[in-house]
């Protein structure tokens, strides 16, 4: 037997879906032609959005997001984090290196989790909330080779990275099948250690297995 669903919400979201990827907007029409639905009924939910802030309609006549949508961003942050800690403690310590867990955010990868080795005499500090373009560092670069495989598995699941700072070396591993966020658990290590791929690869299936 089918699940009830609500119509009207699904189309809802569905409108914010298509102004997700519209960065530039798109007029009522438009997103009407985009679902495949009449005028007067994506008309309808634009103002109902609108209302709650989710959606904006500027002088030019389109439709974008709106700033209500950055506070339900906002809390994805505490879940990810959340979900992510202990699997980023069992990581750091059985690599012996700090492992972290990175959200693309824009063109920068944003730190929202950070773990250190409980047993170590030396080992990079990573503070957690810095900003770094994606293309620099691991987690970064893992982020962008998801992003051009475009759901299929790279081969291996991990990136390695060297010389970003000095001393130091970085391993990542996309984060897949969390809907809307694209993310990378990272180690940072203080020498090469590429035989730590597997396990951060584990680590990004586990927290995808976790939020999904």
């Amino acid at each position: 037997m089918p699940k009830e669903t609500s119509q009207t919400l699904d189309r809802g979201l569905r409108v914010l879906s298509v102004l997700a990827d519209s960065p530039e907007g798109l007029t009522v029409t438009e997103v009407a032609t985009a679902l495949g639905v009449s005028r007067t009924v994506v008309y309808r939910l634009v103002v109902t959005l609108e209302q709650h802030g989710l959606v904006r309609r500027g002088g030019d006549g389109k439709c974008r997001l709106g700033l209500a949508v950055l506070a339900l961003a906002r809390q994805v942050q505490p879940l990810l984090r959340d979900a992510a800690l202990p699997v980023l403690r069992r990581l750091a310590e059985s690599a012996g290196a700090t492992a972290y867990l990175g959200v693309a955010d824009g063109q920068d990868l944003l730190t929202v989790a950070v773990a250190e080795p409980p047993r170590s005499d030396v080992h990079i500090a990573y503070r957690l909330g810095s900003r770094i373009p994606l293309e620099v560092g691991a987690a970064g670069r893992a982020v962008l080779a998801a992003r051009t495989a475009a759901g299929r598995a790279l081969d291996p699941p991990w990136i390695v990275s060297s010389g970003d700072s000095p001393g130091s070396s970085g391993i990542a591993s996309p984060v897949l099948g969390i809907p809307g966020v694209e993310a990378a658990v990272g180690v940072a290590a203080v020498s090469s250690q590429e035989d730590l791929g597997p396990r951060v690869a584990r680590a990004a299936q586990e927290i995808a297995r976790v939020l999904g």
